[in-house]
């Protein structure tokens, strides 16, 4: 079975994936925008029984357009942000694909501008 590990830019905070993402997304809304400093973010969505987060996280929610919370947990030393999780969403966790080293991962299928998805479903 494939692990993949990511981390924060210090290298405090790792998050380890095992089998393979049950989505992979590129997302152009502002809040994204904002999130990663770029006109995209990446992410990697897995089952969250296969995701193990190691150090101490912070965590911040925002309310979504779609209404949903999204709570995001980030490195306090760093402020990386390197997964979240958005209600509706129950038993998967976003981790964003920059924090991979290694990105021998599936490419994205789905792309969003805003809460309206332009290339796939749900």
């Amino acid at each position: 079975m494939t692990t993949r590990t990511a981390t924060c830019r210090c290298g405090a905070l790792t998050i380890t994936c095992t089998g393979e993402p049950v989505r992979v997304s590129v997302c152009h809304c502002l809040a994204c925008q904002q999130r990663t400093g770029a006109p995209l973010a990446a992410q990697d969505r897995w089952r969250g029984a296969d995701v193990e987060l190691r150090g101490d996280a912070k965590q911040w929610t925002r309310r979504a357009d779609s209404g949903h919370a999204a709570t995001y947990s980030f490195c306090p030393t760093c402020g990386s942000t390197v997964a979240f999780v958005i209600e509706g969403w129950e038993g998967v966790t976003a981790v964003t694909m920059g924090a991979f080293a290694d990105l021998n991962i599936p490419a994205p299928k789905f792309q969003f501008t805003s809460i309206e998805n332009t290339t796939g479903s749900k």
